[in-house]
């Protein structure tokens, strides 16, 4: 599968290099291929390609959001029509004042995203962590899979994203439409607040026990 990248710090950089590694071609979208990000990614892997947005995403079949949330907006205008009818995966998270809901809960990044892509299928995916969990998501001691919740309002959409995220290890769980984007940003305010505030391991997951 042909996926492009707008984004590769420390959420995209590992998820594509991962991707890469299962055999995806992975290509990040930079207008400046000496940048420091590029080159950091590109130093973990090898593997990954660079190419301009607009060629990036006229050339994937999925494209991954991976940016902070206030660069969004400009990220997906300089690349407009070429993200017509592509799945877009949703990586980012609004977070405002104090550890709060960036957009006061009035609205989901998620949804704010949809509206700035209108004729993408957004999927919220690869959010619920911080960072460390994208660069291992293993967890040998247990019988369960770290689940990934997801959602979006295309039921095709979310299938190959769920394809994706079964592949890198995770146990998918679909959890409905784009309106429960709204509650996957709160379960990431959740982690970050138990973790970067309160002291818990970054090392911690959300997992499903079915009886």
């Amino acid at each position: 599968m042909k996926i492009a990248f707008i984004g590769y710090g420390n959420v995209g950089a590992p998820l594509a290099s991962h991707l890469q590694r299962l055999g995806h071609e992975v290509i990040l979208a930079a207008n400046d291929v000496s940048s420091e990000s590029v080159q950091r990614a590109l130093a973990r892997n090898g593997g990954l390609r660079v190419a301009t947005p607009k060629e990036a995403v006229s050339a994937a079949e999925v494209v991954f959001l991976a940016t902070p949330f206030q660069a969004n907006a400009a990220a997906l205008q300089a690349v407009g029509e070429e993200l017509k009818g592509k799945i877009l995966v949703d990586c980012t998270n609004p977070v405002g004042p104090g550890l709060s809901h960036g957009l006061n809960n009035e609205q989901s990044g998620s949804e704010m995203v949809q509206k700035l892509a209108p004729e993408s299928k957004v999927v919220k995916a690869f959010t619920i962590y911080g960072f460390e969990n994208f660069e291992n998501n293993a967890y040998p001691a247990y019988n369960v899979k770290p689940m990934m919740l997801y959602c979006g309002q295309d039921a095709a959409a979310r299938t190959t994203v769920g394809e994706l995220i079964a592949q890198l290890g995770w146990e998918p769980v679909d959890v409905g439409g784009l309106e429960q984007a709204l509650h996957l940003e709160h379960m990431t305010l959740l982690w970050i607040r138990m973790v970067r505030v309160n002291g818990y391991s970054p090392h911690m997951v959300w997992a499903m026990l079915k009886r």
